[in-house]
């Protein structure tokens, strides 16, 4: 683990980042120091962006499942709240993870290892060790999205009844802890999210729907807020653009738009619909 000297903070101005991949843990952290607070970041190694650095009063480069040494990088550091930003692939963490021993002991009380439980037995690891997990959109409200048509042309009839059954697909994945996207098109579920990722689960139905699909994210009906809230940015308009898909609905309240108002453009620019759902 390399670790960058601590800068010293007033006490309880602090607040640690567990930083995964993607720019949430970067919109956070940017937030939260302009907010006048120390940020002590964990950085997941071959995940998070090198550039997180920029906006650390101190930095640790851990590899994925080393739970121990994050605890101790906040404990050094004073640190008694922390975020999990950012997302671990998980192909990547299931061939590439080194867990340590504090992982082993948390993962020998699970009954399982699916997304959810070993999502919170790391905050409940953590907690247990003095560092409370706290939801990263407390500090970062203005990133998720709202209600209603947010961008590019109206849905016709079609797409939105597409959309219902998207949601009614994506709600039962998600009571069975299996993922947070689904694309439809005419009313036949082309491609549900596994443990590929939005991105490809997006291409796969582009290669056997063809154009027209609509691809709708949702949160788990039992969605804990702290950590892997559905996500979406430009990028994802461009696999949508790649694959043909005409219709991103988002879960309005729950669902992080990263950099809201390129992708919104893009929408614009691309004749792509966006919209936020209750």
């Amino acid at each position: 683990m390399a670790v960058s000297p601590p800068t010293p903070s007033p006490p309880g101005a602090s607040i640690g980042l567990i930083a995964g991949n993607g720019q949430l843990p970067l919109l956070f952290a940017e937030a939260a120091r302009a907010q006048g607070l120390a940020v002590h970041v964990v950085a997941m190694e071959g995940e998070a962006d090198p550039s997180v650095a920029k906006f650390a009063a101190s930095l640790a480069w851990v590899n994925v499942g080393q739970v121990g040494a994050a605890v101790r990088h906040f404990r050094n550091n004073g640190v008694s709240r922390a975020v999990m930003a950012g997302g671990v692939r998980r192909i990547r963490s299931l061939a590439q993870v080194r867990p340590d021993f504090g992982l082993v002991r948390l993962a020998a009380g699970l009954r399982s290892l699916r997304d959810d439980e070993l999502l919170r037995g790391i905050a409940k690891f953590f907690e247990n060790h003095g560092v409370q997990i706290v939801a990263p959109t407390d500090y970062v409200k203005s990133v998720l999205a709202r209600e209603g048509h947010l961008a590019g042309p109206p849905l016709t009839e079609k797409q939105k009844r597409d959309v219902e059954l998207g949601r009614e697909v994506v709600a039962t994945l998600g009571r069975a802890d299996v993922g947070q996207t689904v694309v439809v098109k005419d009313g036949v579920v082309l491609a549900v999210e596994a443990i590929e990722g939005t991105d490809e689960c997006i291409r796969r139905a582009g290669k056997f729907g063809g154009p027209g699909a609509v691809v709708v994210k949702r949160s788990k009906p039992q969605q804990d807020l702290r950590f892997d809230l559905p996500a979406a940015g430009p990028v994802t308009l461009e696999v949508m653009r790649e694959s043909g898909a005409r219709v991103l609905a988002v879960e309005a309240g729950k669902t992080v738009l990263l950099d809201a108002q390129l992708l919104f453009s893009d929408a614009a620019r691309l004749g792509l619909s966006v919209i936020g759902v209750t």
